[in-house]
């Protein structure tokens, strides 16, 4: 129990206690929320030409990320460098997740690819355009439409 002046604030559902001393050496709590479980994550990489659809499942934080990244890793050894992500299924993105598409955006760009994205959620475009990232990620409505845009060889 927090000490004389103290107070223990519990979240909903799905939050944890952590204790932060205040400036008057009174004891505090604040809510911290537990992530979403790893569980629900998948990736699964289709190709159609010369371009690599990568489907993105569940949550994207700091525990799923690297999965994201050896695929990406993988797909730029085997020179398939026109990469569309489709974001329909991803559900939630913490900072973690936004570093890790960043992260693999410059990747494939380093690499002489392209990445484009479809299928945001009106929580993840919002992300997107606070971050400013959607400035960085171009959006199309489908797949076929993402596909169409990449230069002809």
């Amino acid at each position: 129990m927090p000490e004389k002046g103290g107070r223990a604030l519990r979240s909903g559902a799905g939050g944890s206690l952590r204790h932060f001393p205040n400036s008057s050496s009174r004891v505090s709590y604040r809510a911290m929320p537990i992530p979403p479980r790893a569980k629900n994550f998948s990736i699964s990489i289709r190709h159609r030409g010369p371009a690599s659809l990568i489907d993105v499942v569940g949550s994207l934080t700091l525990f799923e990320s690297r999965a994201l990244r050896e695929a990406i890793t993988n797909l730029i050894a085997a020179k398939r460098r026109d990469i569309v992500l489709n974001l329909s299924g991803l559900e939630y993105l913490d900072s973690s997740g936004i570093g890790e598409l960043v992260r693999n955006y410059l990747t494939v760009v380093k690499s002489g690819g392209t990445v484009k994205v479809v299928g945001l959620s009106d929580k993840v475009e919002e992300i997107l355009k606070i971050t400013q990232l959607y400035k960085v990620f171009p959006e199309f409505p489908s797949e076929e439409a993402a596909l169409e845009s990449f230069p002809q060889v």
